[in-house]
């Protein structure tokens, strides 16, 4: 199966590829970025696009592929609602729409968080908007939509683009949180079963997703 991912100079989105690029099941991974990536791979390819609310001119690039994993996002600290709502929920919405018109046969991912807040009425900004944007997403015209609430994430050694933080964390949050820890890995396993398989809830929280990757180690 081929993908599309975005956001994978972003640590998050870098994980994701690399665990993506490692799945036997995925044979082609196109990566649609703002600005140019170093990393090199015989199933990977690029796609340099300046504006993710305009995608009319790459239309045919876009084509053919089952999945999207969107990954492409920004942190809410110190930004306003506006822009935040222009980034998170305008943005996302656009890419969506024109994968939706050339792949409508594909499954589109997308990466939110923890507590996101699907009624939209919350007093967290952040979570309201992203709780807006998984339930756009759910409207489109899709084969299926889904968003991924991950919470820590172990990075992956090969990760270049990795907060400073995390490398702290990672040695005593699995320690103290056993079960709200994410390996990338886990993470690849569980979309791409969903992706072919499919699963009862849209919204997949750290638990769906570990236990998804359980039962597909289990089935193999």
């Amino acid at each position: 199966m081929k993908i599309i991912i975005t956001g994978a100079t972003g640590m998050i989105g870098e994980g994701v590829l690399l665990a993506s690029l490692d799945h036997p099941d995925i044979t082609g991974v196109l990566m649609v970025n703002r600005r140019a990536s170093p990393l090199a791979h015989p199933k990977l390819s690029e796609l340099i696009v300046k504006d993710f609310t305009d995608l009319a001119s790459h239309s045919d690039q876009l084509m053919g592929y089952d999945g999207c994993f969107y990954c492409a996002g920004i942190s809410s600290f110190g930004m306003d609602e506006d822009k935040y709502n222009h980034i998170t929920f305008y943005t996302t919405i656009m890419f969506a729409k024109e994968l939706a018109n050339v792949n409508p046969n594909m499954v589109f991912f997308y990466l939110s968080g923890v507590y996101a807040d699907s009624t939209e009425k919350g007093r967290i900004m952040w979570a309201r908007i992203k709780g807006k944007t998984e339930n756009a997403l759910n409207e489109l015209n899709f084969k299926a939509a889904y968003s991924f609430r991950p919470g820590f994430i172990i990075p992956m050694k090969a990760q270049k683009n990795v907060r400073p933080i995390y490398k702290g964390l990672k040695l005593i949050y699995p320690f103290v949180f056993p079960n709200k820890i994410l390996t990338y890995d886990e993470i690849g396993i569980a979309l791409v079963r969903i992706l072919t398989l499919g699963y009862s809830a849209t919204s997949l929280e750290i638990e769906d997703l570990k236990l998804i990757a359980k039962q597909a180690e289990l089935d193999e």
